[in-house]
């Protein structure tokens, strides 16, 4: 079966998952660059994607078994092919991470390439029209899919985790996907450099070029021997860290509309995630954009078709340097719920949730990744009724509903609870990784407190009986609810910038155990990813074993700990340039020396400014900066009020503006957050003109 060069290009609009993930299968040939070929080994790379509320997965492996001299292969050149090369015209400034909002925008090119021992990803848009404001061909994204920076080492590399990548408008677009460049564009390695293997698959809308370095010095690549997707291609971003961590894979794509709302208007997303299962680390996505501008040519195999729902092995004879090609579909669910039946006392969950008082469970996966996970395991394996889990069906616009597990987005669960009739309830978003916890009535877990909780009780986790508790840690915009429960406990708390990835180099290097965000995000360093199933299994252990209510445990954590009041405002689609504008001026008012010390009052509450600052964190672990990581005000009653700009969206930009404030007083504990915090929110409002800025009123989303 020959593989020819050709131009692929994939209508985002058209297409079934089976369709174009058999696509994705045709477009992994033998890719080879340099002087020699290696044969498949033990090299895995493990791709995932989430598009329109159906999650695609792909593995690619390969390996360096036994070098293989290949006379016929000049510098760049391949055996036996007339590679065609595109040329990319050089992207014009460093959009690195910006987000393709412009919904005039008519066509988006995903490009992944390879360079100097790195791989490369640079998403670029071309417009029809001329005097199209993104110019002829600009940067958008960047993603590092797995990196040998010269001398760097295999700890620093396996110790990377997750950034996000930005969510991208797919309306009425193309994807093209490109390899690396040969020929003349191929650079010159360092000296005992390892080279990449490019390999291409593709995901109902995306085609990917994935590289992979062998740990071995060598000046050449070896080629991708070995596909592994899961059965109909369904993966969620939790069993892809997952996954990765099990087969020691080098790392792994994730394409995912996330959160946010998918569809032929909705949003798309990227992310790559490196060898500990987690995001790649800033210093590695920065030297890709640089590296990632040489790309210029790929080749596909058309004629390579695989059936997506039968699981097993199949073989396919490609025109290579080995053979055959395989193509393994494996059980999507399955390793996830291995690794969860290690973590929780499943006997216990069974009865809890089966047994003859058990309890009563919602659970809604929002027609998100996450449903065949809930069937499996809450329902077909502890034994919850299945009406318990509703919404488990994943579809390609999450059923015409936006998947942020919030009051606001998840307003159908919310009401089901404030009907008394369930005493637990759940939410996920569409990829998995977030979760939202409500008691019966609909009382509201905030996932600053949820966190919290689960620290407090982490004992109730078989789990952590094992490993012990290395330390606890939250993003610097998540209340200081777990604060309170490492001082108690005299546990290590470590205070990071938004993002997983932060977490991931703290339990590399077992600083962390149990972590959290304001965003709904939860997990522990069993993989390197939040995870909204452990969370949910995490809660149901304390209820086991402390049995008494969600609102009951709440409460008591706040007797005993105090109570974090906290809020968070977003909003969403802000004109970008009024909000970058907004939070310059800000950023100028606050860092004015005369700021501290100031005192603002509402509501008959007075506040005094003690620091004011743009936060920046110092990894303990690597000692990397991050800087501009959110204002914040703090005020000497230890009060905060912080401000952050988000692009993750597909339209315009989105504020957020979060509110803390600590009560020990038990009389107050109980209070509305909304009335304790209106002082400090009118404040916020004030300093920031925010309504006089952006035009509104009121926020989008109040959690």
């Amino acid at each position: 079966m020959p593989c020819t060069p050709h131009p692929v290009m994939l209508t985002l609009l058209s297409g079934s998952i089976s369709s174009l993930l058999t696509q994705a299968v045709s477009i992994v040939p033998s890719l080879v660059r340099g002087t020699a070929v290696f044969d498949l080994a033990t090299w895995f790379c493990f791709g995932h994607y989430v598009i329109s509320g159906k999650c695609c997965c792909v593995l690619l492996c390969s390996g360096a078994a036994e070098r293989k001299a290949s006379p016929d292969l000049g510098s760049g050149g391949r055996a036996g092919r007339d590679i065609r090369k595109r040329s990319l015209p050089a992207p014009r400034g460093n959009h690195k991470g910006a987000a393709l909002r412009d919904p005039e925008m008519r066509r988006l090119c995903l490009a992944l390439g390879c360079d100097i021992g790195v791989t490369g990803v640079l998403l670029v848009a071309q417009s029809r029209e001329k005097d199209h404001p993104l110019g002829s061909w600009s940067p958008a994204l960047t993603l590092c899919l797995q990196a040998w920076l010269g001398g760097l080492a295999e700890s620093e590399l396996t110790r990377g985790v997750v950034s996000a990548g930005p969510h991208i408008r797919a309306e009425a677009t193309e994807m093209v996907a490109a390899g690396c460049a040969h020929g003349a564009a191929q650079p010159r390695l360092p000296s005992g450099s390892p080279s990449p293997v490019p390999a291409v698959w593709t995901a109902e809308v995306a085609v990917l070029s994935l590289a992979m370095p062998d740990t071995m010095a060598f000046s050449s690549p070896q080629p991708i021997g070995r596909l592994v997707i899961g059965q109909n291609g369904i993966l969620s971003t939790p069993a892809v860290s997952c996954i990765i961590r099990k087969i020691k894979a080098i790392g792994g794509i994730i394409l995912t509309a996330s959160h946010n709302p998918g569809g032929p208007n909705g949003d798309f997303g990227i992310k790559f995630n490196t060898a500990n299962g987690g995001p790649a680390p800033e210093a590695i996505t920065d030297r890709i954009f640089q590296i990632s501008r040489t790309i210029e040519e790929y080749v596909i195999c058309p004629d390579l078709k695989v059936d997506l729902s039968v699981l097993g092995k199949q073989q396919f004879d490609l025109e290579n340097k080995f053979k055959p090609f395989t193509v393994e579909i494996v059980d999507s669910v399955e390793d996830y719920a291995t690794m969860l039946r290690k973590i929780f006392d499943f006997s216990a969950l069974k009865e809890l949730l089966s047994g003859p008082n058990h309890l009563k469970i919602r659970i809604d996966a929002m027609h998100g990744v996450v449903g065949p996970y809930v069937r499996k395991i809450l329902c077909e394996e502890l034994g919850a009724p299945a009406e318990s889990a509703v919404h488990c069906v994943p579809l390609e616009d999450f059923g015409g509903h936006h998947p942020d597990p919030n009051l606001t987005y998840a307003a159908d669960l919310v009401e089901t609870m404030k009907s008394g009739e369930h005493d637990f309830g759940a939410a996920f978003d569409g990829d998995g990784d977030r979760n939202m916890i409500l008691g019966k009535h609909g009382f509201f877990v905030n996932p600053s407190d949820s966190v919290a909780v689960i620290a407090a009780n982490i004992f109730s986790i078989p789990y952590f009986q094992q490993t012990g508790v290395r330390g606890f840690a939250r993003s610097m915009p998540t209340s200081g609810a777990l604060d309170r429960v490492a001082n108690a406990t005299k546990i290590a708390l470590y205070e990071t910038p938004t993002g997983w990835k932060f977490f991931g180099n703290l339990m590399d290097a077992s600083k962390l155990s149990l972590c959290g965000e304001e965003s709904f995000g939860t997990g522990s360093d069993h993989i390197r990813e939040k995870d909204g199933l452990w969370a949910v299994l995490a809660w149901l252990s304390i209820l086991a074993a402390r049995k008494q209510s969600v609102e009951d445990i709440l409460k008591g954590h706040w007797q005993k700990h105090g109570r974090n009041f906290f809020t968070r405002y977003d909003y969403e689609e802000v004109d970008a340039e009024a909000a970058s504008k907004m939070m310059q001026d800000l950023e100028a008012l606050m860092l004015d020396r005369s700021f501290v010390g100031k005192q603002f009052s509402a509501n008959d509450k007075v506040y005094t400014v003690e620091k004011a600052d743009n936060f920046e964190y110092s990894d303990p672990v690597d000692g990397s900066v991050s800087k501009n990581q959110g204002l914040r005000l703090l005020f000497a009653d230890g009060s905060r009020i912080i401000f952050r700009l988000s692009g993750t969206g597909s339209a315009g930009a989105t504020i957020r503006l979060y509110i803390d404030s600590y009560e020990k007083d038990i009389s107050k504990i109980y209070q509305d957050p909304q009335v304790m915090l209106a002082p400090l929110i009118t404040i916020a409002l004030k300093v920031s003109g925010l309504r006089e800025r952006t035009g509104r009123t009121e926020p989008t989303v109040i959690t």
